[in-house]
């Protein structure tokens, strides 16, 4: 079966930056929607008339990956008002965030405690992969018809990189 708008594909991959450092390596197949919220628009966009077997070497910019890295979306703010066991790495959905913070910060976002002060706590809302231009090695392992159900929700649940919040020590990225 070829892959088309609206379909399942289950994918294996490695994911390396321009110099060649794996940021990522996923090696038993998981399956995402096509025509959700599951991939990035020019990862779908290559995918489509392939078929189960067949690898693609992509190459990605930040505008068509995670974005330009965005300073203002970097916040210091009291130590005092999170948790006593914050870690770095964490990560915060910006709707959840502690109360009391500065007002500037926008909720729709996921904030990630890059450094942690005595007195201050560093916010980070960008990807952790904003600003960096990729290189996706994929192999398609297996396409499917997606279900109404499936198509529905417009997602399997499993988005390409999608932070969730509230992970102490998470460090993977799919």
């Amino acid at each position: 079966m070829k892959i088309t708008p609206q379909c399942v594909v289950a994918l294996t991959w490695t994911l390396k930056d321009t110099l060649g450092e794996v940021l990522d390596e996923l090696g038993d197949p998981v399956e995402f929607l096509l025509g959700g919220d599951d991939l990035l628009a020019k990862i779908e966009e290559s995918l489509q008339g392939h078929e189960s077997g067949d690898r693609l070497d992509l190459h990605l910019e930040p505008e068509y990956a995670f974005g330009d890295y965005d300073e203002t979306l970097v916040f210091l703010e009291p130590r005092t008002l999170f948790p006593a066991e914050l870690e770095e790495g964490m990560t915060f959905d910006g709707a959840a965030l502690p109360a009391g913070l500065g007002g500037q910060i926008p909720q729709n976002h996921i904030y990630t405690v890059t450094e942690i002060y005595p007195e201050h706590v560093v916010l980070d809302g960008n990807h952790p992969l904003a600003g960096i231009a990729i290189r996706l090695a994929v192999k398609i392992e297996a396409v499917r018809q997606a279900s109404e159900d499936e198509i529905g929700r417009g997602t399997l649940g499993t988005g390409f990189f999608k932070l969730e919040p509230l992970v102490p020590g998470n460090d993977t990225l799919h």
